[in-house]
């Protein structure tokens, strides 16, 4: 074993809690069994990049306050989420049957991620270079490209991950990544809030961007060095005939059809986070770096927390886990507005912190919840159908929610906020409606 194994094994054991020296690693292939501990410690570290990138130039926080600083329009603005869901997951069906035409998919992911990592650069010009209005819709463009690779990205990395991590594995090495890249987010956090002092031009949250850009570049590279052998190259996927029998399941399923209900109005609450970055905007004006480092520092602190949190109350029932998590949002456009009435003596970044806290922890478990509800319930052998189908349904609804920013343009920050609100007490009902994973199948209409 050479240096470079060993300090692979070393870490593989720190992270995953394995402590044995033979391994006997279920659905994947012995040649690759025996490259675990490289490529499990290479996967956990592409994510720490990841995370911590998706949060210093996410559509959900440092976007829109960059926007805003720049001038760009809330109506602008509301479309950045919507846009990261649309094209992100629309394509997933098309892209899933191509994908199958490249032996090592890792090379599809270090491509989105080489991708992903240009359209940051070329954003951070752009809001440097273009006027108000222009920046944030050239800033949209760049973000339907950035979404798409994601999408690929993600399918790829879901094959990726099944070839070079067995079963007992999996959910460990998720977990670390998640873990890691919070740590890291919340250590950027910060340094944004205690080294940067209290405001900064737009090239500042610019710079942002060029640093996730790095961080994504890095993880590209990262991803080229896990071992994965060649897989199948055949038997691509027809995207319309299975968003037909994907829209035939929801007709005769209704476990499935109230899960996509529930998971169509909770996506209120994975789109809210940038009317509530907004609002803090309007609540402490200037743009204050202190201020976005102690919102960053807070969302990566509430994910950090309550991931493991989530995963055990998944296990027991992902169903209970969407209806807390629908009614938390609920508390929070609440709270929100609350605070942003308080006298100016006790209205500060710190009191509305525990907004973004709660609001990451909201996020979390909408998106644990909604996945550990699906891969518990839907049958093994049509899985990659009902969730290449749901991820479908909600990426155009997402262009619904685009109507969030016009109605901020419109309309006062706090009525946007307890729309939200109201979505997520709505879609907590909803879930209060579907079945227990286990019976998600139930009885079939005919």
């Amino acid at each position: 074993m050479t240096a470079v194994d060993q300090r692979f094994e070393t870490v593989y054991r720190i992270l995953s809690g394995d402590d044995t020296d033979e391994r006997a690693c279920e659905a994947i292939p012995d040649s690759v069994c025996t490259e675990l501990p490289r490529n499990y410690t290479l996967n956990v570290a592409n994510g720490a990049c990841t995370k911590l990138a998706e949060q210093l130039a996410g559509p959900n926080l440092v976007l829109p306050w960059l926007l805003g600083a720049a001038g760009a329009p809330a109506s602008v603005i509301g479309f950045l989420m919507p846009i990261k869901q649309v094209c992100s997951l629309l394509p997933q069906l098309l892209v899933s049957g191509q994908i199958r035409r490249v032996p090592r998919r890792k090379w599809v992911w270090a491509t989105a991620g080489g991708v992903q990592a240009v359209a940051l650069g070329v954003m951070a010009i752009a809001v440097l270079m273009l006027p108000p209005v222009a920046a944030g819709i050239a800033v949209l463009a760049l973000l339907a490209i950035f979404s798409a690779a994601s999408g690929a990205g993600s399918v790829a990395f879901q094959d990726v991950t099944g070839k070079t991590v067995p079963k007992g594995r999996r959910g460990s090495m998720l977990s670390n990544r998640a873990f890691v890249g919070g740590i890291l987010t919340i250590a950027a956090g910060g340094l944004l809030q205690w080294r940067l002092g209290e405001g900064a031009a737009v090239g500042f949250y610019a710079g942002l961007l060029v640093v996730a850009g790095l961080l994504w570049a890095i993880a590209a590279l990262v991803f080229v060095a896990i071992v994965e052998n060649a897989g199948a190259t055949g038997g691509g996927r027809n995207p319309v005939t299975e968003f037909r029998q994907g829209a035939a399941a929801v007709a005769r399923i209704p476990g499935y059809r109230r899960f996509l209900v529930t998971r169509v109005v909770l996506l209120s609450v994975e789109l809210s986070m940038p009317f509530y970055a907004l609002y803090a905007r309007h609540l402490f004006p200037g743009g204050e770096v202190a201020a976005l480092g102690i919102f960053v520092l807070t969302v990566g602190l509430g994910n950090v927390l309550s991931s493991p949190v989530w995963g055990r109350f998944s296990d027991r029932s992902s169903r209970q886990v969407l209806i807390a998590s629908g009614l938390l949002a609920a508390v929070i456009a609440a709270l929100a507005v609350m605070i942003g009435h308080l006298p100016d003596g006790l209205r500060s970044p710190y009191s509305y912190a525990l907004v973004f806290v709660l609001l990451g922890i909201a996020e979390q478990g909408v998106r644990l919840g909604r996945k550990t509800y699906l891969v518990d319930g839907a049958p093994a052998e049509e899985r990659p159908l009902y969730v290449a189908f749901a991820n479908s349904v909600v990426g155009l609804m997402a262009v619904v929610g685009g109507g969030l920013g016009v109605l901020a343009q419109v309309w006062s920050p706090e009525g946007v906020l307890l729309t939200l609100g109201v979505f997520g007490l709505l879609g907590g009902l909803a879930a209060f409606f579907m079945p227990e994973a286990e019976s998600m199948m139930g009885r079939e209409t005919l």
